[in-house]
């Protein structure tokens, strides 16, 4: 049985170390990769055809405009706070 697992070991190495010793020893800094500026795609050769597919219903939804419950009462008179204003004056 130990042989089998020594035979096996070795067989890994040997399938596992031309990948290593591939590697390249510069690294990633002396490879660049340019780009065009510009890509140019022409479709005038090109030739599409199909058909406009639609629902066959449509939902229309009206929209209420939203009620919020006042944060800020207005008043319309002052008329207890201008007699105590008056009492102050005085």
């Amino acid at each position: 049985m130990t042989k089998l697992v020594a035979r096996l070991a070795l067989a890994s190495v040997l399938v596992y170390a031309p990948a290593a010793l591939a590697q390249d020893e510069g690294g990633d800094e002396d490879r660049k990769v340019v780009y065009k500026q510009k890509t140019e795609i022409d479709f005038e050769g090109l030739d599409v055809s199909g058909e406009l597919v639609k629902p066959q219903s449509a939902l229309v939804l009206d929209r209420k405009k939203a009620q919020f419950n006042p944060l800020i009462k207005l008043r319309y008179d002052f008329n207890s706070e201008m007699e105590q204003s008056i009492d102050e004056v005085k």
